[in-house]
């Protein structure tokens, strides 16, 4: 494809890029890019939206759409007078409010009540500035250079500056805080040493190796990451909920529910709403009923099985496409899931478009084993679809040692569909005598101290987990599936405890490219070896669906799970 390009104007718009950056407008120039993917690289980048729509034109391509940088059609733009109470339910946090150790979606809706990160990632998959303004990769991508907002002040009335940036993730790469965060960010992509002042308003982010997708690392995908001031305890984040963000606290109850009030110095527009009201529900019944009968406003997230009366159109449903998902881990460390035939095996029981249509009634997209989901731009699609074949999988099992198949426990959580799915897998593995018995926990017993040996999640035989929507996979590809390594703080939810160095080398590979051409091919080779190794299934990959009452407009969730309420009102 070739575009009607303006050379002198883009020539003018190039100037000051640096490689990378002008290597994307070159790819996207000579047409091996689309308009959607160069948008998503170039904010990743930090190509600035308006630099973005102005290149779009020198290309001979509209600028303005509905999908445009920081903008989604699925969320509705506020429409009623400011100064409501928005009233909103959302999963019961699992534990303490700590930016550091926080595992959870209910924790995580928490932190970004208050806190701000320094880039947003979001519905699109495109990042947009918060505290950060700018940011920039020198030419090998293993340093990233941030621009921190200038005139932020925190709630204490604080000055928001480099130095607190600086603490912030030291705070979470040193592996002897038990970081959650350590996920996005094990030593072996950040160290502590390697986050610097560069001065007041600058950090420079001197990575371990090249990483084409860094940004994202310090989003809000990475939810642990919001800025809390330079020697702050997070410990005692709880009791204050500091911040930079336009809510302040205004009380917070464990296990019952939260209250925020609009921040009158916010750096930013000013909220919308007086006050925001939280209401925390253990399953998701009673979050709907207190939708249906008026108790409150919005449901931030919701399941179609079970949420069926919220699809009848007496509701706005936002719906995004995303890549969050459930990860079935099988032991690769513990007979018989030592051998890869017998995950294998497991695999092939499944149904997985009826498992979508049962479950989603569609809303999702059909996993293929890898965390390569559909709506990642790299995701390789010619690597064959995994289908169900109880034939072969009783031929693997024979094979491995196990004509009449075994028995073991899946151990799992009390959140949304996964009690249904976890049946429906007993009930697969049953057709090739696979027996499992099946242990469904609250969340706060299934996860445990979410450490080895503390944690039935990382420790079961089987395990059944729900992961959040990421706008890269690297989480997905790092934390449950490169070697364990406590050191480094790599592999730290390995439930499956799969360790394979071929692996390791291709993520690595992934995760430097900074080219969408060479993330597929790399992604090609990954999903590959995923289907012949099987430590986790993939089975599907979910729409994140969210619930308002008629009239309540401006609502903006996002897939990893934050509900941001700022821009709401009531008509």
């Amino acid at each position: 494809m070739t575009r009607n390009i303006d050379h002198n104007r883009l020539g003018r718009l190039r100037q000051g890029q640096g490689e990378i950056a002008n290597h994307i407008i070159d790819e996207f120039a000579a047409g091996r890019l689309s308009r959607r993917d160069f948008i998503r690289r170039g904010t990743v980048v930090g190509i600035s939206v308006p630099l973005l729509g102005s290149i779009l034109a020198a290309c001979g391509s509209s600028s303005s759409s509905s999908a445009a940088p920081g903008t989604s059609s699925t969320s509705s733009a506020a429409a009623g007078a400011p100064g409501a109470v928005i009233k909103a339910g959302i999963i019961t946090p699992t534990g303490a409010i700590n930016p550091v150790t926080v595992p959870d979606q209910g924790g995580l809706d928490m932190l970004g009540q208050t806190g701000e990160y320094l880039c947003l990632s979001g519905q699109t998959l495109n990042l947009t500035p918060v505290l950060a303004t700018s940011w920039t990769p020198n030419s090998t991508a293993d340093v990233w250079t941030f621009n921190i907002r200038q005139g932020v002040k925190f709630h204490n009335g604080a000055p928001l500056t480099a130095d607190d940036v600086v603490y912030t993730f030291q705070l979470h790469t040193n592996t002897k805080n038990g970081s959650n965060s350590l996920s996005a960010l094990p030593n072996t992509v950040l160290k502590p040493s390697g986050v610097v002042k560069v001065d007041d308003y600058t950090v420079a982010f001197h990575l371990e190796a090249p990483n084409g997708n860094f940004p994202y690392l310090v989003s809000s995908d990475n939810y642990n990451v919001i800025i809390i001031p330079k020697g702050y305890n997070p410990a005692n984040w709880q009791s204050s909920f500091i911040g930079t963000g336009p809510f302040v606290l205004g009380s917070y109850t464990p296990k019952s529910g939260a209250t925020f009030t609009r921040n009158e110095q916010y750096w930013g527009k000013k909220a919308l709403p007086s006050q925001t009201q939280f209401t925390f529900y253990d399953t998701q019944p009673a979050s709907i009923v207190a939708l249906t009968g008026g108790n409150i406003d919005v449901v931030g997230q919701f399941s179609v099985a079970g949420g069926e009366a919220l699809l009848n159109g007496s509701y706005n449903v936002i719906k995004l496409k995303s890549s969050a998902h459930r990860e079935l881990s099988m032991r690769n460390d513990q007979a018989p899931f030592t051998d890869p035939r017998v995950r294998q095996a497991i695999a092939l029981t499944l149904n997985r478009p009826q498992i979508v249509q049962a479950l989603f009634k569609g809303f999702a997209d059909v996993g293929n084993d890898s965390p390569f989901a559909p709506v990642y731009p790299s995701t390789n699609t010619s690597v064959p679809q995994r289908t169900q074949n109880i034939s072969q999988a009783k031929s693997l099992l024979a094979a491995a040692g196990h004509p009449s198949g075994f028995s073991t426990q899946l151990v799992t959580e009390m959140v949304q569909e996964i009690p249904d799915y976890a049946q429906i897998v007993v009930q697969s593995a049953a057709a090739i005598g696979v027996k499992i018995s099946l242990k469904v926990e609250s969340s706060a017993a299934y996860y445990g101290k979410a450490t080895f040996g503390n944690s039935d999640w990382l420790d079961a035989p089987m395990s059944l987990v729900d992961y959040g929507h990421r706008g890269v996979p690297n989480v997905f590809l790092g934390a449950p599936l490169e070697t364990i390594n406590a050191t480094t703080g790599s592999g730290a939810w390995n439930a499956a405890h799969f360790n394979n160095s071929q692996y390791d080398s291709l993520v690595a590979k992934y995760v430097a490219a900074s080219d969408l051409s060479t993330q597929r091919s790399i992604a090609g080779q990954i999903e590959t070896l995923l289907l012949a190794q099987t430590p986790i299934i993939f089975g599907y990959f979910y729409n994140y669906l969210t619930a308002t009452a008629q009239g309540v407009t401006g609502v903006y969730p996002t897939a990893i799970g934050h509900l941001f309420l700022y821009n709401a009102a009531k008509g």
